[in-house]
């Protein structure tokens, strides 16, 4: 049987270390807990999404265009919340989860973004208390994108931990299952309403309806992941180094870096086939709008279902073949397959050629948590997974878009076919430095 490779610590099928056996309860709770793990990181990732789908709806109730001041304070909020945020969220909540338990920093995690969305929901607009209502509403997108910073290591942490032994591959892929649901049901969600409610009641008092919903969803994850037990063992937690930045970079340097190496180019790669695509098909290619928004649903739909496929593939073949293969995929084709998109006239050509470049991506994002999590000790696993993650989503993955349109801008739009190619080759290198033998969990929780 295959090792299953990873990244330092996978835990996998090997000769030396078996898969145990597990009584049928054993695995229902594991099972269970890996489900009520994922419910609040789709809540999360769907209370961040509706702000971004339904602000079409809500933007001129905070920022009326004669107010440059109010204009401002949107650019700023865009800004701090999807890029600042993040890399601060990852450093407190890996702390926090290293130092006082995965589920502690969880349950804060999804009782923030509740908090985020319900008042986003209940805020008064810019009519009735001037320039206030748009500053609240950065408050909020800055608690909001805290919440979704932490949101990532503490969840892949945990998930590796609990998943069952020589299928944590399959189970892991979750992560990435419920973080595109999320964005999906976000979608729906805006569909729904806008067939429900006329353009007017949108804007008057209906964008506010899927705040609630998120609010309503984070209570339930909220209950659920109360029930989870804690995969942190003491040991751990009372070490002096857990949690701490001095603990990662004086005996795990090599892999934060490693982490961020390959997850400068997945961010690059996903942003680039998932969130900037739409706009690449409307601006470049010259599908309609509608259209457009059609493929990039269902390619999102099928994106979702591959995870589990991929995540169980790699627990065939070893998480390290997983990443090479997405490496060295990536830096071949992403140049002709975003050629071969710019002359396609029918959509159900582009469709296909999405699915091709996220099958490649899956590679990487249905085990994007455990690759990360098996290079870490549990008294540093979360804030090493959780900061690098958020530092190179950050730098790289948020940036996509706004490199993708500036090069444009300038007539030079193939530079950036290669600049993911370039990135993606970087994540082929960092790849081979990954451990052929896992080093980390292989001992269950």
């Amino acid at each position: 049987m295959s090792s299953v490779t990873s990244s330092a610590g996978s835990t996998t099928i090997d000769s030396a270390h078996p898969p145990r056996a597990y009584t049928s309860e054993e695995k229902r709770h594991r099972i269970f807990a890996i489900m009520a793990a994922s419910s609040g990181n789709l809540v999360e990732w769907f209370d961040f999404y509706v702000y971004a789908f339904s602000a079409l709806y809500f933007a001129p109730s905070f920022f009326p265009k004669s107010d440059p001041t109010a204009q401002l304070l949107n650019t700023a909020g865009v800004f701090a919340a999807g890029f600042l945020m993040r890399p601060i969220g990852g450093w407190l909540f890996g702390r926090v989860a290293d130092r006082y338990g995965r589920r502690t920093s969880m349950l804060i995690s999804v009782t923030m973004m509740c908090a985020g969305s319900l008042a986003i929901a209940c805020l008064p607009t810019y009519a009735a208390i001037g320039a206030w209502a748009p500053f609240l509403l950065l408050i909020c997108r800055l608690f909001q994108g805290l919440s979704v910073g932490g949101e990532y290591g503490t969840t892949a942490t945990y998930m590796s931990e609990v998943a069952l032994r020589g299928q944590r591959g399959f189970f892991s892929s979750f992560q990435y299952v419920t973080l595109i649901g999320g964005q999906l049901l976000a979608v729906l969600v805006i569909v729904v309403l806008e067939q429900l409610l006329s353009e007017a009641e949108l804007k008057a008092w209906g964008w506010r309806i899927p705040f609630v919903i998120g609010a309503i969803a984070a209570v339930v994850a909220l209950f659920l992941r109360r029930t989870l037990h804690e995969t942190q063992t003491e040991a751990s937690r009372t070490n002096k180094e857990a949690g701490t930045l001095s603990g990662i970079f004086r005996h795990h340097k090599a892999a934060f870096f490693t982490v961020l190496g390959y997850t400068a180019g997945g961010s690059l790669i996903f942003y680039t086939f998932t969130t900037y695509m739409q706009k690449y098909l409307v601006n470049t290619v010259g599908l309609p709008i509608k259209t457009t928004s059609y493929v990039m649903t269902f390619a999102l739909f099928v994106y979702m279902c591959m995870q589990p496929a991929f995540g169980a593939l790699s627990d065939r073949i070893g998480r390290r073949n997983n990443m090479l293969l997405f490496g060295g995929l990536g830096a071949l084709c992403t140049v002709p397959i975003l050629t071969a998109l710019q002359g396609v006239t029918r959509p159900t050509v582009a469709f296909v050629l999405i699915i091709l470049a996220l099958a490649i991506v899956s590679f990487y994002t249905s085990i994007s948590g455990i690759v990360k999590a098996e290079m870490f000790p549990p008294e540093v696993r979360a804030l090493g997974v959780g900061l690098a993650y958020a530092v190179a989503n950050a730098l790289f993955g948020g940036s996509a878009e706004y490199v993708a349109l500036g090069l444009k801008s300038i007539g030079h739009e193939t530079a950036f076919y290669w600049y993911v190619t370039a990135m993606m080759v970087i994540a082929f290198l960092v790849s081979l430095r990954l451990p052929r033998q896992a080093s980390y969990l292989h001992h269950d929780h």
